[in-house]
């Protein structure tokens, strides 16, 4: 678990405003949703929006007002065992994939929830020896609100009307620039957090890694340049693929990204023409490097990657801001518009070690079959990510707002 910085001890009115403003966006995400959105699970790997509401709710109880709040009583008893998600030292829960079941409670009852929690938390928002504790809660329920952002575009496209989550018109990219690279001469670096402000366990210890001379190209990998990869028989060439992905491909049936039809890609919009300029998205590991190979490139370690990354901000690109559609525009930034993959899988680093407790099963555990990505995605709370966060999924996942930068030997 993150250790109290200076930094969040001293300012607790800042803690105390993100806290609040995390609260009330996680509740205007879901206010364009009926009650039917908001109940819908449309597979084991999404959850529905109201038990994102819920369980980012059950958090807060959990782990600051069941113990840092004197004489606090739980809202509903049997509430737990509906929105603890994994955590193994928290008890019994329901079963990932019947999520989609709970019907009940209500919406507004789990709204009433959040506001009856959101002010008892009030008098701990002051405390400095929780200020850990807060900014993990306040990282974990920014991840959920990107969580309930890609699950419930999973669960509107379901529907073959493409209902749209937002009445809005996307922004078109503009023309991409021409290709550019980001050289590095190699060397010792530094990687992992540095222990200033807030960062999650599986982002340390800082350590060093030796690196041989590469480049990361300057832009994601865009729409247009996907679809040459398609127009050449990319989907149907074996040699470009791994062997799990080239099985993937074969038992799914998989001919394209994730929310393509001829000319368009579902959004929080609706069905909209597909921007040839856009950064391509909800893409696979297996995807991505059957590209990187057909490009003649590869994809970054996660270490190259944030090498670079160190030298930019992590609050620039597209990012998420406010509740309103998410979508990838393009840009020269390092970060937003797409997670993206790199060639690393998801292990502890030198020394890690996991917190003692509940907590402490928030990353560690999953340290197994999975590969990182590196950035952030339109999808994304501004100012949630830096260089070395690492965010992680399987390879055969892509709902998520995930693309790709590709990178090169010098």
């Amino acid at each position: 678990m993150p250790q109290p910085s200076k930094r969040a001890a001293a300012r607790t009115g800042d803690l105390r405003d993100a806290f609040r403003a995390t609260r009330a966006l996680s509740e205007a995400l879901v206010a364009p949703l009926s009650e039917a959105d908001a109940t819908i699970q449309s597979m084991p790997d999404a959850s529905p929006a109201k038990w994102h509401l819920a369980h980012t709710t059950w958090f807060w109880e959990t782990f600051l007002l069941r113990d840092h709040r004197a004489n606090y009583r739980l809202w509903r008893e049997d509430w737990p065992y509906l929105f603890n998600s994994y955590y193994e030292g928290e008890g019994e829960r329901i079963a990932r994939d019947r999520r989609g079941m709970l019907s009940r409670p209500a919406l507004d009852e789990i709204v009433a929830w959040r506001r009856h929690v959101s002010e008892a938390m009030e008098p701990l928002l002051d405390r400095p020896e929780l200020a850990a504790l807060i900014e993990l809660g306040i990282a974990h329920e920014q991840q959920h609100q990107e969580l309930l952002l890609t699950d419930i575009k999973h669960a509107l496209f379901q529907n073959p009307l493409g209902p749209a989550m937002w009445h809005a018109t996307p922004a078109r990219a503009t023309q991409q620039p021409e290709e550019s690279w980001y050289e590095h001469p190699g060397g010792i670096a530094l990687i992992g957090h540095d222990g200033g402000g807030f960062a999650f366990d599986n982002e340390g210890p800082r350590h060093r890694v030796l690196l041989e001379p590469f480049a990361l190209a300057g832009r994601l990998v865009t729409n247009a340049e996907w679809q040459a990869f398609i127009d050449d028989g990319g989907y149907r060439a074996a040699s470009l693929w791994l062997s799990d992905g080239w099985a993937w491909v074969q038992s799914e049936g998989i001919t394209a990204p994730l929310y393509w039809r001829d000319g368009e890609s579902f959004t929080h919009s609706g069905w909209q023409a597909r921007d040839p300029n856009a950064p391509v998205s909800h893409l696979s590991y297996f995807e991505v490097d059957a590209f990187a190979t057909w490009a003649g490139a590869r994809l970054p370690t996660e270490f190259e990657w944030e090498a670079i990354a160190q030298g930019h901000d992590p609050e620039a690109g597209n990012q998420l801001d406010d509740a309103s559609p998410p979508l990838p525009i393009g840009g020269t930034e390092l970060f937003g518009d797409c997670w993206q993959f790199t060639r690393s899988a998801y292990l502890p680093y030198p020394r890690f070690r996991a917190a003692d407790g509940a907590v402490g099963e928030y990353n560690g555990k999953f340290m197994s079959g999975q590969v990182v990505l590196k950035g952030a995605s339109c999808a994304t709370v501004r100012g949630q990510s830096r260089a070395c966060y690492r965010n992680f999924f399987y390879p055969h996942q892509r709902w998520q707002f995930t693309g790709l930068r590709l990178a090169k030997d010098l």
